[in-house]
């Protein structure tokens, strides 16, 4: 297996998990329920993982048209689960598609990224946002585990 196929498998398999937090959700309600202490609840980390990806993956390395709203990300305050499905099944197209024409040479080529003011090989900036999405996906789980009743 290549490096680029690996990475595909790993977003798509991170992704099909979120989507699998998404809908275990027993209470829809509970999607935007804040725990004392926790700020953002799992509708909106979900808006941000989908957005970031949508963004970064989509637009910037693939070309797609998506337009990133980060504030809205963050204070969308509902949305129904349907829609939250349907974005991560969008940022799921848009990675499939654009990691899946990715090269091993690809991953190799310098490219400006948020994580840093020099620029950074693609394969690392594909691993610090694999980090990003799991690291979100953690944070719906505990809130899934802990709100939702």
């Amino acid at each position: 297996m290549t490096m680029t196929q690996g990475l595909r498998e790993d977003y798509l398999r991170h992704l099909d998990r979120l989507r699998g937090e998404i809908e275990a959700f027993c209470d829809e309600d509970a999607l935007w329920k804040r725990a004392p202490g926790i700020s953002n609840p799992a509708g909106n980390l979900c808006l941000h993982v989908a957005g970031n990806l949508e963004h970064f993956i989509g637009a910037q390395l693939g070309g797609s048209d998506y337009v990133r709203n980060r504030e809205a990300e963050f204070s969308t305050p509902r949305l129904a689960r349907s829609e939250l499905l349907e974005r991560v099944d969008s940022a799921r197209q848009q990675v499939d598609r654009t990691l899946g024409g990715l090269t091993e040479a690809d991953l190799t080529r310098e490219i400006p990224t948020a994580m840093s003011d020099e620029a950074q090989p693609l394969g690392r900036w594909l691993i610090w946002l694999l980090c990003h999405l799991n690291y979100h996906l953690g944070q719906i789980n505990y809130c899934r585990r802990m709100l939702d009743r």
